[in-house]
């Protein structure tokens, strides 16, 4: 990987650190996951030239509980070509009120 700095114009998919603060090594968890969550194509095109694909990949498979569950799918089945790995969608998978999983009464 070149030694490159994260791009201004990527402080809008990364709103919570200011772009020039972040490492691209020691903060390549955040800086892939929010691309992949909230990135449009260009951000997705940068990310996948600044990093290798192989690498990529492995940072999606620690589970991050972020993902709306249709980013999480497109994110897994398309952008990354994982369709045949099964990966729980409750380590991934959030919504407005928090995770997606089964509630019992004893839950509540």
């Amino acid at each position: 990987m070149k030694k490159k700095k994260v791009p201004k114009k990527l402080q809008g998919v990364l709103w919570s650190v200011n772009v020039s603060r972040l490492d691209l090594e020691k903060d390549k968890h955040y800086i892939i996951h929010q691309i992949l969550i909230y990135g449009g194509f260009k951000e997705i095109k940068w990310l996948f030239k600044t990093y290798l694909r192989k690498e990529i990949v492995n940072v999606f498979l620690e589970p991050y509980k972020n993902y709306p569950e249709k980013t999480f799918y497109f994110a897994k089945n398309y952008l990354l070509g994982l369709k045949n790995i099964s990966l729980d969608n409750n380590d991934y998978v959030t919504s407005i009120s928090g995770s997606v999983r089964p509630r019992t009464s004893g839950s509540l």
